[in-house]
């Protein structure tokens, strides 16, 4: 379990706060209006940022003060973080040896094998500047593939992408993470994503993040803070 126990973050006039859990192999979509705080969130849980007070824990582990190398979570932002000037080869071996040291016979094979997983065979070679937007979000999916962290955090990796390759895109994590066992919390402001991609959806709004609820309760039922943010 994923606990955010009574949860405060502060910016200058910003405060978000959490007091929710989230089980282990879950599929949950973060939604909310610009600016309410969903990144955030995720930032606290990767590690990125500190909370003023309150406590994060997995598994019954306080992890609070863990920095992010040290947590259970792998991260995927819009923008890929893929390094240019290194081959795909070289940007996936980073998940197994983060200080770029040559990579085991064993370790480069998990690397062919990842690129496999993701549809980008043959591709280790290739930089990412020689590949689609598609592919590249692909080559980081397979670098979290072989993180293999039991929580998969998404902020926004395929805002970019056309609606048919998004849609590939979601189901394709849906795969990775089924196979991982991991749970996954996917940020995004499109709420068919949710509905396509979520078992369940914590709304942030009015500086909270709101404990989780099935999806098609949700958007049955939507509360004022959501229907506000749907325009309906």
């Amino acid at each position: 379990m994923l606990t955010l126990e009574g949860l405060v973050f502060r910016a200058g006039a910003y405060a978000l706060s959490a007091d929710l859990a989230l089980a282990p192999g879950r599929r949950v979509a973060v939604i909310g209006p610009s600016g309410a705080g969903k990144s955030t969130l995720l930032d606290l849980i990767a590690g990125f940022r500190r909370p003023e007070r309150g406590r994060i824990l997995w598994l019954g582990q306080d992890i609070t003060g863990a920095p992010p190398d040290r947590r259970p979570v792998a991260m995927l932002f819009q923008e890929n973080n893929l390094f240019p000037h290194l081959d795909l080869r070289r940007n996936l071996g980073l998940a197994l040896r983060p200080d770029g040291g040559r990579l085991r016979r064993g370790e480069d094979i998990a690397v062919e094998e990842a690129l496999a997983r993701v549809g980008l065979d043959g591709m280790a070679e290739r930089r990412p500047g020689a590949l689609s937007g598609g592919q590249q979000s692909r080559a980081a999916l397979a670098r979290v593939l072989l993180q293999a962290r039991p929580i998969i955090a998404l902020d926004e990796p395929f805002a970019a992408l056309g609606p048919a390759l998004k849609a590939e895109m979601l189901d394709l994590v849906r795969d990775v993470a089924g196979e991982l066992g991991a749970l996954v919390l996917l940020v995004s402001h499109d709420p068919q994503d949710a509905r396509r991609f979520a078992e369940e959806v914590v709304l942030v709004a009015e500086g909270a993040a709101q404990a989780p609820v099935a999806t098609e309760t949700l958007f049955a039922d939507p509360p004022e803070a959501l229907r506000a943010y749907l325009g309906g």
